[in-house]
């Protein structure tokens, strides 16, 4: 994908928007786990996982939108 160059509105497409909410939730389910990291113990794999999907999701919806 080219370098981002200004600010990225998501949503032009069904598509866009919906992989836009599905990173949206994914990072919610990051967020959460980070906390749960702090109470109990977990796999650092999860969280870079989550981190991963997250960054996978941003790139289908540019994909989607260009």
């Amino acid at each position: 994908l080219p370098k981002l160059t200004s600010f990225l509105i998501p949503g032009t497409t069904p598509g866009g928007a919906a992989l836009d909410h599905a990173r949206t939730v994914v990072r919610r389910a990051e967020r959460f786990f980070c906390r749960l990291a702090e109470q109990e113990p977990v796999h650092d794999v999860d969280r870079r996982y989550l981190n991963r999907l997250s960054d996978y999701a941003f790139m289908l919806m540019r994909l989607e939108e260009a």
